[in-house]
């Protein structure tokens, strides 16, 4: 469907519409899906069919023409980065497995399409299957696809110069190629991976002593890029690539500090709005999912906990970390709407026991209710922090009440007077910290209960997806921050060093996915690209490194890194919407060199213990206040003494 309005120097113009005049004709492209792949025979290449001139005379009228409007939908412009090629990455290797197929290796799992230079006779046919790992015997591991075939086919022309094929309407997300039916090996020099994703600049840098570390934070960048497509799905290589909410609630702000999101969260928020049940249920998936090609059942539930609550936790993060309010009031009455469902589905304000809970988490499952009934006030909360910033006073006091009374209404039942909250799980303690469920004479017993559940895992973490991007922040904020720094590190199960000491090169679904003692986790449901589990990314801006803003937008922000003996140096670089933020930390003999940049315009408050640090002056002024010292722009060396 196209409306094309074509304007001429003399001022006079043409329109050009699809109309009944329209003639089509099949071509090189026989079929093509973004989960089963592309079938592309260049023999039937029609040459020059764009130029003008071309002889269409044995091209038929179309059958169809799409009307402008059909009942019950809507056209509207698509907002929001295009998905694009944003990189290009050159395979590594190329060998032959017990089956005479050529295994290519890209070295990075990754999201997009294979571009291949090749030789042959016409109508040669090659096969491209796509896999993220390989079996133990050296073939291409494709059982956790389901029933996605990501598979390409390729009819070769015949053309003695050789020939290139790269699909134009499919992507997959994959490190291997198998490729079969070419005569000879090919050159790894051949093979090009085009990275495809939502065209969002990149805004983040961090590099560390540690090579760990920074295996995880490109773990979780490609893990951001491969699922930005279009909508923020969990995963792009099985059947499903779907739009879950809560995978993109958890990740948000990670993902805006590693690039710039602003666009493709407002259109993610177009989708939810979309969405969006008439009783005001934000659905688990977004876009919506149904059976039967629409118009059967929901494929998947609606109002479940940590996953509807993308409609208030992403316009709000969005918001702290761009500055525009333009977003809360776009989104607002969709919220309050959300809200009242919520309200609807309450008993005395406790929420009922239902949902996916802490998603995946490791034998430490935190009650349903327990987990609702906190995100449920949290909702409350960050209405309430919406309203005050939109100038809606009514709403904002009927907001801050209700977070006071579903917060005591939490207490009352599930925690008991030693602080123990029901289920024990450290998601339980992390939700009571991070959603200020408690007075100020509970927060530290609950964070030491929150260690009492560490030290019971020897040190582990078992949260799933919803309380991992808790866990550092909070122990951090709780003066634990030695503790974080252990778990960042760990390298035994379940840790984030442990996917990445089996060979992870993206974040991976589950913390088992694949094992070298125990091979390939439930292949009913193992991806090995899925961001979720690195949302660990917004601890280290914003506690390593301790970028975070004091304005929407960093107009003014806090530096207050954690240092660690455990690592040498951290070096965090954010390019926020103000301008370039530096953090950069270096340990030394008798304590840490911070070197901090600060943007034109902007004001920078640097957190550090006053008795214990000293400026090397660099002839700007520096003004101390309670917690540090408040500087204007310009590079700054202080001196921190342990």
């Amino acid at each position: 469907m196209m409306n094309l309005t074509i304007f001429y120097d003399d001022g006079s113009q043409d329109v050009i519409v699809t109309d009944g005049s329209w003639k089509g004709s099949t071509g090189a492209i026989l079929y093509t899906d973004n989960q089963t792949g592309e079938y592309y025979d260049a023999r039937l290449e029609k040459d020059g069919w764009c130029d003008c001139g071309y002889d269409d005379s044995d091209w038929c009228s179309v059958i169809d023409v799409y009307p402008p409007r059909v009942s019950g939908t809507r056209l509207k412009a698509s907002v929001g980065p295009q998905v694009k090629v944003m990189k290009t990455i050159d395979a590594i290797s190329v060998n032959e497995d017990k089956n005479g197929s050529y295994i290519v290796d890209m070295g990075q799992n990754m999201v997009g399409v294979a571009q291949v230079k090749v030789k042959g006779n016409a109508g040669d046919k090659l096969t491209f299957r796509f896999g993220e790992m390989l079996n133990l015997d050296g073939t291409l591991y494709t059982t956790n696809l389901r029933s996605a075939l990501q598979t390409d086919t390729y009819i070769l022309k015949g053309d003695e110069n050789g020939e290139t094929f790269r699909p134009h309407f499919t992507f997959h997300g994959f490190r291997y190629i198998e490729i079969t039916g070419l005569s000879y090996m090919p050159k790894a020099e051949d093979i090009t991976g085009c990275v495809m994703y939502s065209a969002c600049q990149r805004t983040g840098y961090i590099q560390t002593s540690d090579p760990m570390v920074n295996q995880l934070f490109s773990n979780a960048l490609w893990g951001q890029m491969g699922n930005f497509v279009g909508v923020p799905t969990d995963c792009p290589q099985r059947d499903e690539r779907m739009g879950w909410t809560g995978d993109a609630q958890v990740f948000c702000r990670s993902a805006c500090y590693n690039m710039d999101c602003y666009g493709f969260y407002d259109k993610y928020g177009e989708d939810i709005v979309e969405s969006q049940k008439p009783n005001g249920a934000v659905t688990d998936v977004v876009p919506h999912v149904k059976f039967d090609k629409g118009v059967g059942n929901d494929l998947v539930g609606n109002a479940n906990a940590a996953w509807g609550d993308v409609m208030f936790v992403m316009p709000y993060t969005v918001y702290q970390m761009y500055g525009d309010e333009n977003i809360l009031y776009k989104y607002y009455d969709a919220m309050e709407s959300y809200f009242k469902c919520l309200l609807g589905t309450t008993n005395n304000l406790i929420r009922p026991d239902f949902g996916y809970g802490d998603w995946l988490s490791i034998d430490d499952d935190t009650p349903k209710d327990v987990l609702a009934t906190a995100y449920f006030a949290y909702d409350a909360y960050i209405m309430f922090k919406i309203s005050a910033i939109l100038e809606k006073e009514y709403e904002r006091k009927y907001y801050a009440g209700m977070f006071e009374q579903i917060s005591k209404a939490w207490r009352d039942e599930y925690m008991d007077d030693d602080g123990v909250i029901k289920g024990d799980t450290q998601c339980c303690y992390l939700l009571a910290l991070k959603m200020k469920l408690l007075p100020e004479s509970l927060r530290a017993r609950a964070a030491k209960h929150l260690v009492r559940t560490i030290e019971r895992k020897d040190y582990h973490l078992s949260t799933g997806f919803v309380g991992v991007s808790y866990l550092l922040p909070m122990l951090c904020e709780f003066g634990y921050s030695d503790i974080a720094y252990r778990l960042l590190l760990n390298d035994t199960y379940p840790s984030w060093g442990y996917s990445i000491k089996n060979g992870a090169t993206t974040i991976w679904e589950r913390w088992n996915s694949y094992t070298k003692e125990n091979g390939f986790g439930d292949a009913g449901m193992n991806s090995f690209n899925h961001y979720s589990l690195g949302s660990v990314v917004e601890w280290m801006y914003s506690y390593m490194g301790g970028i975070k803003p004091a304005k929407p937008g960093f107009k003014e922000f806090f530096v207050k890194p954690y240092f660690t003996n455990r690592l040498t140096y951290s070096d965090v670089k954010y390019e926020s919407i103000n301008g370039t933020i530096v953090s950069s930390w270096t340990q030394i003999d008798d304590g840490y060199v911070l070197d901090v940049t600060v943007p034109v315009n902007t004001k920078a408050y640097i957190v550090l213990d006053v008795e214990k640090t000293t400026l090397v002056t660099n002839g700007v002024k520096v003004t101390q206040h309670p917690k540090g010292f408040a500087v204007g722009s310009g590079k700054y060396t202080f001196f921190y003494k342990v």
